[in-house]
């Protein structure tokens, strides 16, 4: 539903003035920062691969979205699509269901057997990679993508960190994860598992490695100090996410007790509704408006018939019982007691209180700062204070998602590199931001989002998929919501609307240019161009 009634510009009397008898100003082509892509932890160029999807090249927009993340039908089911939450087109209707697109273009990858386009010239160089998980294969697949020989070293059975151990079947299904991995295998990428080293120095020595990237993420619960006596089964969330994803079934009794408000504490009690539960019970102790973990996951959950606590801190568990606090909000959003006791009864209670990174290994490499949440400092081009060693993801002090991760590993991997050509990575200075303010759109496509197909939540009995992804005419109508903002896509506005023919098209991709001998500074281009992609700029004057 519209939220605007009226979209036509305003006239602006006070203007400067256009056409005269000298020319003040000329407009030029610009490209400025969709919101979307500013808002994407990895940096992809959502506005670049969904004109491609808009445009029915499946392929090309799946070699577009890959040259920044190497895992979209990952993503189009994990991310938490800060992207949709920047989007301009918000402003109208709903944002663009960039994350329905993204997966749709891995699925179609999967389905086809598309593989990355060749390397770069090998460079001779060797990095050691420690960890397969989201940043650990980030930054592999892109140190791979620039020539270098890449080794993974993982600790676990199975390469995909969190992904495979953290996140249920039911978010991320374990076979379409395994075929992305298997993808940037295929591209070169050597990963070694059940390796777990704890002399970091020697065992890139022993590899002849040249650099390491350390992504080894945060797998371990945060311990807190409950008073236990005679206690039910207490376990932390990430154990029974684990014990689950490797095809355990933990018996955790009738009811659960959830202690946390995290999405990780979201996801243990939906896993313990699919375990048999009949009653899983969150308790936080904060409300929901300060819960850490996003709101449709709490939406999610409550769907599935999980029950939240708010306002409420555990004080001890014993036996089958446990006595919590009824808690208050401060001014500052900061929980406080009230005095108020109660008692819950409980089969088992599974913490969900934070993750930790298990890096005490690195306190014994010279140079790398390790601190006491075990997370590893590092500089801004993602060096630890050791030289040629680097880290990144959950293990470096940041916030924490899978998408934030990948980014990490792009970034390192374009660091890494130059640091081995003994250069140094600036970051190219980002565009200014197309706003919506700046889109004149008298004319746009009145389109509702895709709506994804679920599985009822009274149906969701076992770990099967929840969500079903879009067909192709469904992905392609999608991406023509896009409003391509600050990026022309040749809708040919300028062109038509210019009264002085002052405008040559250069064909199918090439955009326009100006014969400034014809143009007049008339601006009537600029205000016709729907996304921002003309700017009007002072006449330059003649040196």
């Amino acid at each position: 539903m519209l939220k605007r009634s009226d979209l036509t510009p305003a006239i602006d009397l006070t203007a400067e003035p256009g056409a005269g008898p000298t020319r003040l100003r000329r407009p030029v082509y610009v490209d400025l920062l969709p919101p979307c892509q500013n808002a994407c932890p990895a940096g992809e160029d959502i506005q670049g691969w969904l004109a491609l999807a808009q445009a029915g090249d499946h392929h090309a927009a799946w070699l577009r979205l890959t040259a920044d993340n190497p895992l979209p039908a990952t993503h189009g089911r994990v991310c938490y699509h800060p992207c949709e939450t920047a989007c301009n087109r918000n402003e109208l209707d709903a944002a663009v269901g960039i994350h329905a697109v993204e997966r749709f273009l891995g699925d179609r990858a999967i389905e086809q057997g598309w593989a990355f386009p060749p390397a770069a010239a090998a460079s001779g160089k060797r990095v050691l990679v420690v960890g397969a998980g989201p940043s650990g294969l980030s930054c592999a697949y892109h140190l791979t993508r620039l020539g270098h020989a890449v080794e993974i070293h993982e600790a676990g059975p199975v390469a995909g960190g969190m992904l495979h151990f953290g996140i249920p079947a039911y978010r991320l299904p374990r076979a379409e994860l395994a075929r992305e991995i298997a993808r940037i295998e295929d591209f070169g990428v050597r990963i070694v598992l059940n390796r777990k080293g704890d002399d970091l120095l020697a065992e890139r020595d022993a590899g002849r490695f040249d650099a390491v990237f350390v992504a080894i993420g945060a797998g371990l619960s945060h311990h807190v100090e409950i008073p236990a006596r005679d206690a039910a089964r207490v376990l932390d969330a990430v154990s029974l996410l684990r014990e689950v994803s490797t095809g355990e079934r933990p018996r955790l009794g009738r009811r659960v007790i959830v202690y946390g408000g995290g999405n990780t504490a979201m996801d243990a009690a939906r896993t313990a509704r699919r375990l048999g539960a009949s009653e899983a019970l969150i308790v936080y102790r904060r409300d929901r408006a300060h819960m850490p973990a996003h709101a449709f996951e709490a939406d999610e959950a409550l769907a599935e018939g999980v029950k939240i606590k708010w306002l409420t801190t555990i004080r001890e568990i014993a036996a089958d019982a446990l006595t919590v606090e009824r808690m208050t909000i401060d001014p500052d959003g900061h929980p406080r007691p009230t005095g108020e006791i109660e008692t819950l009864s409980a089969d088992a209670v599974v913490l969900a209180l934070g993750q930790d990174s298990d890096s005490g290994f690195l306190r014994r490499v010279p140079g790398v700062a390790v601190n006491p949440d075990g997370t590893v400092a590092v500089g801004p081009d993602m060096m630890t204070g050791a030289a040629g060693i680097f880290a990144g993801g959950d293990m470096i002090p940041a916030q924490r998602s899978v998408t934030i991760a990948v980014g990490h590993g792009k970034r390192a991997a374009r660091h890494i590199d130059a640091w081995l050509r003994d250069a140094a990575y600036a970051e190219p200075a980002p565009p200014p931001l197309a706003s919506f303010a700046m889109l004149r759109l008298p004319v746009f496509s009145d389109a509702d989002p895709a709506l994804l197909r679920e599985i009822p939540p009274a149906e969701r009995t076992g770990f099967a998929e929840i969500t079903a992804g879009l067909a192709p005419p469904e992905a392609r109508r999608e991406a023509q919501r896009c409003l391509s903002c600050g990026v022309c896509f040749e809708c040919d506005n300028c062109y038509a609307s210019c009264p002085e023919d002052a405008i040559v098209k250069l064909g199918a991709g090439r955009r326009y240019r100006y014969d400034y001998a014809k143009c007049t500074g008339c601006a009537v281009c600029f205000e016709q161009c729907p996304c921002h992609a003309i700017s009007m700029i002072a006449e330059p004057v003649a040196g």
